[in-house]
């Protein structure tokens, strides 16, 4: 008797739980998501402004002097081409109606924030590919993958001038035009020329640019 009545009860338990968890689990939920709300941080409207703050500054330390006061100037930097076969090569192919860049002429990059690299040819304003690469912020700090604007900057131009082929090769190729606006690449390289003209008649004794590799 006390063995069926022990296995009576096991059966009763085991419904009343089955009928009560949804109603327990929504209360754990609940009070989960409570704790969450209570160790939230605050909005706070000012963080983005002051990461790409210390992101401007870290990009100030790394960059030469000139290449820091075109992209405080003008919004971008320029990065001289160093490979004698051209970047449209180097990248794993050519752009198919692309003006094509011939060995060892001189190239050269607009690194704009969270934007495609524009290759170009200097000589002749020709825009050569636009190659695609990303740089996520891992460490989600601020709430979103994207890097501030300057880190966006900083990585790729550390990636350039670090190991240009290996970027070229892992970015996706694409024609000009296809993410940024070429009116939009010629407006700035004509906003380039002139920065460089101003700087030039600022300061006399400064050499003229050179149009190869300028680092």
């Amino acid at each position: 008797m006390a063995l069926a009545l022990a296995a009576t009860g096991i059966v009763v338990v085991a419904l009343l739980w089955e009928v009560a968890w949804p109603t327990v689990a929504e209360a754990i939920a609940r009070h989960r998501a409570r704790r969450a709300r209570l160790y939230e941080q605050p909005f706070d409207p000012g963080r983005e402004r002051r990461a790409e703050q210390r992101a401007r500054q870290l990009l100030r330390s790394c960059v030469n002097p000139e290449e820091w006061a075109m992209y405080r100037d003008l919004g971008f930097l320029r990065v001289w081409g160093s490979l004698t076969d051209g970047p449209a090569l180097a990248g794993g192919g050519s752009s198919k109606g692309a003006p094509p860049a011939r060995s060892g002429a001189p190239y050269a990059y607009l690194i704009y924030p969270h934007k495609p690299i524009v290759a170009y040819l200097p000589q002749t304003r020709d825009l050569l590919a636009e190659h695609c690469v990303d740089f996520p912020d891992q460490t989600r700090p601020y709430g979103s993958a994207r890097l501030p604007d300057s880190d966006d900057v900083l990585a790729k131009w550390m990636a350039l001038t670090g190991d240009e082929r290996r970027l070229l090769g892992s970015s996706n190729l694409h024609l000009p035009g296809r993410q940024v606006d070429p009116r939009r690449v010629q407006r700035d390289l004509w906003r380039l020329s002139e920065w460089e003209r101003q700087r030039l008649r600022r300061a006399p004794g400064l050499d003229a640019p050179s149009a190869h590799h300028g680092r």
